[in-house]
């Protein structure tokens, strides 16, 4: 059985509201119904919903965001950024000394489109493409051993074996193939390598935010915010809560279920941000190394000696989440009954808090165990 859910949260990876779909409900698809709670539940006028290429596709943006009158941010797929090349559009050359910058195309009216490149991106990019071409190669260089080897003959056969085995890693675009009967040759397509890799380390936004509302720097800020938003999906889904397995068997306990899943995230956000300061965690925004918000973000250099000492400034040890938890765990209250002794002469008893657990109440506002 299948389920599909979606979390919706704010730009800080803060949850709003979580709901679960039908299992054969693609992603796509379930953007109208956040369309319609952002405007009936929260009442809220101005939106400005940020989604990756697979979730704010131009399908969802002409039927369900333009007619609602909703503002967005999502980047193009390679193809598109592709045609943007071809149409003259987008100069690669302009962006040799630069890493941001609006252009603007016929085919996207009244929008803007902003161009990033990211070095970074670029090279591992590159890295990744030639191990894939390399692991592509040996796949192809046994089955042509085979064929020199006249264990493979007809060329239907060969052909099967090549299209399993250029199709593993998904390369086929990048190689010339010609099979015969007995007979087969391959080699690398190097003008679509090179067509290809002229894009490594570009994306494109597509965004109809006025200028006057979001800069250039900002809507790249806002779309790299997603970032929140999955850590707080992949905490969900796998780190902390483990929504799975589900053990309910009607919609209503499901429903319920991870409703009670994102209120405990809720929870476990607030709690790491009072707790920042022992974990090791930013206590604020990391800082660029440069003013471009296209250039990786940095560590701040309390975090950074953090992780590297594993010790705050005062020597006390940082934890993680799981590992303070963990500390918090030994608090308790045990209710002392005398033997024999009548229940008004019971009375609790808590533990005493050692300076970690105090730290750690006194930061949510708490002076003792309740």
């Amino acid at each position: 059985m299948q389920i599909v859910f979606g979390l919706l949260t704010d730009s800080r990876g803060c949850p709003l509201a979580v709901e679960v779909f039908a299992g054969n409900t693609g992603d796509p698809s379930t953007v109208a119904s956040q369309v319609e709670k952002l405007r009936t539940r929260f009442q809220l006028q101005s939106v400005v919903l940020v989604g990756d290429r697979g979730m704010l596709t131009a399908a969802r943006i002409r039927d369900d965001l333009l007619p609602a009158g909703l503002s967005w941010i999502t980047a193009l797929r390679a193809p598109a950024i592709d045609a943007l090349r071809s149409a003259g559009s987008l100069q690669l050359s302009l962006f040799d000394e630069k890493d941001l910058g609006e252009i603007t195309d016929p085919a996207y009216p009244g929008e803007r489109l902003i161009v990033c490149r990211n070095p970074l991106l670029a090279a591992e990019r590159a890295r990744k493409r030639e191990a894939l071409l390399v692991a592509t190669e040996r796949d192809l260089a046994r089955i042509r051993a085979q064929v020199e080897a006249r264990k493979l003959r007809a060329e239907n056969a060969i052909g099967l074996r090549v299209g399993r085995g250029i199709d593993r890693f998904k390369m086929a675009k990048h190689f010339r193939l010609q099979i015969a009967a007995g007979s087969f040759r391959f080699e690398r397509n190097q003008e679509q390598i090179a067509q290809e890799a002229a894009l490594d380390g570009f994306y494109v936004l597509r965004t109809n935010v006025p200028e006057t509302q979001l800069d250039t720097a900002a809507v790249v800020e806002r779309y790299k915010s997603l970032s929140q938003v999955e850590r707080a999906f992949r905490s969900f889904k796998t780190l902390d809560l483990h929504v799975r397995p589900i053990q309910h068997h009607t919609e209503a306990r499901v429903r319920a279920h991870v409703l009670l899943c994102m209120l405990a995230y809720y929870v476990q956000w607030h709690l790491q941000q009072a707790w920042a300061p022992m974990l090791f965690a930013d206590e604020s925004a990391p800082g660029r190394e440069s003013a471009s918000p296209v250039s990786p973000a940095k560590r701040s250099a309390a975090a950074a000696a953090n992780a590297h000492t594993k010790q705050r400034p005062g020597g006390q040890p940082v934890h993680s989440f799981r590992t303070l938890l963990g500390e918090l765990a030994t608090l308790a209250r045990n209710r002392v009954r005398p033997v024999g002794a009548h229940d008004a002469a019971c009375f609790d008893l808590l533990t005493t808090a050692t300076p970690l657990q105090r730290e750690a109440l006194q930061r949510l506002g708490l002076t003792r165990p309740l």
